[in-house]
């Protein structure tokens, strides 16, 4: 039987509010995991036909976890980045996304960017997730069309967040 998004939302809603550290996100992330992996589901909710890359699929109201429908048809990537106050949980649902994580060497300030040396390198393919917590620095990188499904900690539209520069360590 095919993994519903309001069964999905009912699962992460009841996982954060056992446990909104680590642990509970760890849960979050299995979850993540099933639904992506789920091909209905993912036909249902992360459609490669959707308008805008980044798609609301839920926001909690007490609880400001968000759902996210990600859907990239070209090649894309972006810089080291964080996810500012929040956390978040890519789950891969078709493509392969190449995800390098880094460490700080030099915090951003006055608006000035920061600076980061890779550390890992791993690839998120349909029915994986990751959790990124506060703080936690990578850059994903697609060479084709793929779909995630993503929870962010809080809805990070307009959440200003620090940029960072690459650096040999």
């Amino acid at each position: 039987m095919s993994y519903s998004l309001e069964a999905f939302v009912a699962d992460c809603r009841a996982a954060l509010q056992h446990d909104p550290g680590p642990a509970g996100r760890e849960v979050v992330k299995q979850l993540v995991e099933r639904a992506a992996g789920d091909a209905q589901f993912v036909e249902t909710n992360i459609r490669p036909d959707q308008e805008k890359e980044r798609h609301l699929l839920y926001e909690d109201p007490d609880l400001k976890f968000c759902v996210l429908a990600h859907v990239y048809h070209d090649a894309k990537g972006s810089s080291p980045h964080d996810h500012g106050p929040s956390w978040a949980i890519y789950g891969q649902a078709s493509g392969t996304t190449d995800m390098t994580d880094y460490r700080i060497i030099e915090k951003a300030h006055d608006g000035q960017s920061g600076k980061a040396v890779a550390i890992r390198n791993y690839a998120l393919t349909p029915g994986t997730a990751y959790v990124y917590n506060e703080g936690d620095l990578h850059a994903p990188s697609r060479s084709g069309p793929t779909r995630l499904l993503r929870i962010e900690g809080i809805n990070l539209l307009g959440v200003k967040r620090d940029k960072y520069e690459v650096v040999q360590g």
